[in-house]
This record gives structure tokens, sequence and C-alpha cells, in this order.
């Protein structure tokens, strides 16, 4: 190893670029730095020009000169501090005087270093080495921290995404049955502070066994799609929570909303399904695919449980079976369910 050489392992070229109007000068560096193979020079005798030159190359350090025709060196490195693709670019300020006055104007400007023209070989490589490696290490950190901020973030993503496939069932794109255990404490628990109206509404797709034993049951798999979206479709608040309670069975809970409310909006979503005109010739009388609700309303006291609730919707459920399907019947707390709405 040269004397002129660094201790630090080089792996990657260094560029130069020197902004001075004096050909004279840029011969001179340029035969300074000849004998560096991991040295690459460029000369730019305007000053008009020079940033141009730099967005091009991309050097790793500049070499400017203070004194120049048409434009005042410290202008330039103004310039250079101004454009992004040269903001952190290292600047060496060249200059015939040893003033210093003029060495803090030049930091001052945003200069990293300051010569008198021309120093020793060796101390203009130094130099040149020095600047350089700290601008390439310090984009390479960071990059370095770009790429991790951006794995942090496709990691939160990610998580995100897992946390929401356990939480919705990958049939329907509703909640599963867990998602919605955890929503019913909650909203139970607030509704008991707020002594708020709490509903439940439980959706049977009717006579859906005989569907898929007619039409199979990739078909069968394409109706509870559907219903999955008309339930999205008619309960839109924030706060409802629509599920998939298991297999052709769904559940909605209604915070905040009184049994009239619950009952038209399930009277709504039976319209909406029988709107659909899905053919299933094995459920009369329409021979169409319906839906049977059965819905519970109450305020919840210290001590009750949204369980119970989902029991008195069950029960209701059977009721609108048996009162003739593709309706809603309510359930009250004695189980007693209120008169069916026709769908």
């Amino acid at each position: 190893m040269g004397a002129d050489e660094s201790n630090t392992p080089q792996d990657f070229t260094i560029i130069v670029l020197l902004v001075d109007d004096q050909p004279i000068i840029g011969e001179a560096v340029r035969r300074a730095l000849s004998g560096q193979p991991d040295i690459i020079f460029h000369y730019c005798d305007d000053p008009a020009a020079a940033l141009s030159v730099a967005g091009r190359i991309r050097p790793t350090v500049i070499l400017q000169d203070l004194v120049m025709p048409g434009m005042d060196g410290l202008t330039l490195v103004r310039r250079y501090r101004a454009d992004p693709l040269t903001a952190d670019t290292p600047i060496i300020v060249l200059s015939t005087k040893d003033d210093p006055n003029v060495k803090s104007e030049a930091f001052a400007a945003g200069a990293n270093d300051y010569i008198v023209k021309l120093p020793d070989t060796i101390e203009l490589i130094a130099r040149l080495r020095h600047h350089s490696t700290t601008y390439v290490y310090r984009q390479q950190r960071d990059e370095a921290y770009r790429a991790l901020r951006e794995s942090q973030r496709q990691l939160v993503k990610i998580n995100l995404e897992l946390q929401r496939l356990t939480n919705v069932d990958g049939l329907t794109g509703l909640s599963n049955r867990r998602n919605f255990d955890e929503y019913l404490e909650l909203h139970w628990k607030q509704a008991v502070r707020e002594q708020s109206s709490f509903s439940i509404l439980m959706i049977d797709v009717d006579n859906f066994k005989l569907y898929n034993d007619t039409y199979g049951h990739l078909a069968g798999d394409d109706v509870l799609k559907r219903i999955a979206a008309a339930i999205q479709a008619t309960f839109r608040r924030p706060t409802d929570i629509a599920a998939r309670f298991g297999g052709e069975e769904f559940i909605v809970l209604l915070a905040g909303t009184e049994a009239a409310t619950a009952r038209a909006l399930g009277d709504g979503l039976c319209k909406r399904v029988a709107g659909l005109r899905i053919e299933h010739s094995e459920s009369p009388p329409i021979n169409q695919v319906t839906v049977s609700i059965g819905g519970a309303s109450t305020i919840p006291q210290i001590g009750d449980s949204g369980l119970v609730l989902i029991d008195i919707a069950d029960k209701a459920l059977y009721e609108a079976k048996r009162l003739g399907k593709n309706q809603i019947a309510m359930g009250g707390l004695d189980l007693a369910p209120h008169p069916a709405v026709a769908g």
C-alpha cells in the first residue's frame, strides 16, 4: 500500500468533480489523481454548468473554486445545498487565500472543508478519500435505515393482515365467531355502563341443505357469499358487527339499537335476500333462496350475559321458521317471540 492510500478498505469508486475556471488547475488535479484506480475525475470549467454536471455524474466529493468569472463560488455552494441531488454531497472549497473570514463564510454556505490550492497530492487524496468515504457510508447507512423502516412497515402490514385474517371468515369476509365474541363482550359492557339498547339478530338460510344437495356445495358457497354481501349492505354503521356464526347461520350485533329498529333492519334484509332472486327449486312457495331471522333486544344490566340474548334470538329464529320462513321474529327476555313480519 502506497503512502497516499487509506488504511480503510475501499469497496466503492470515488467520483471527484472539480469546478474551476482555470484549465491549469484542472490538469494539475487530474495528474495528482491519475495513479488512483478507484478515483474517477471529472472537470468542469463553467460554473453555470456545474450543478447540471453534478446531477448527471453524482460525485462523491466536489472540489469547488471560490473565485470564478460570472458566479461567486459560495453562491454555487449554496445552489448545491438547495438541490436534492447534491444537498448532502461533500464540498471542498479551493481558495488562494488562507483567510479565517473567508473560511467562515464558506462553512456557513455549506462547505465541508477548505483547502488552499493546490495542496500536496498526499493531503488532497487523503481529504478526497475521507469525505467520499464518509458520504458513501452515510448514504449506505441511510439506505439501510430506509430498508429497515420499509421492512418494519411491511411487517406491520403483514401482521395487521394476519390479524385481520384471524378475525375474518375465509369464505364470506364477515367476522368469524371468535372475533364476534370479543366484540360482544366489549359492546355489552359498554351498554351496561351507558344503559343503552342492545340487539342481536340470528340469520339462517332457509332450506340450505336442500340447496347444497340440489345445486352442489360450490353453488352453496356462492349463495353464502351473496348473502354475506347483502348483510354488509344492510348493516352499515361502524358499530354493527356481522359474523358467520357457523354453517349457513349468521349473527349481527346491533349496539345502541332498540327492538323496533332491529326488526325493521331484519325485515329489510329478508327483502334484500329475496330480491337477489336466487333460484331454489326445493324451497317453496317462491322457489328462491330466502333467510329467516330471529331477533332479541334488551338494555343490559349488571350480571346479565350477552349469551342469554343470543339464545333468545336463536329461539326467535326457530319461531320465524315455524311461521313460514322468509321473515323475522323478535323474542323478548321472557322468551316469547313477537308476531313475525312477512318478507
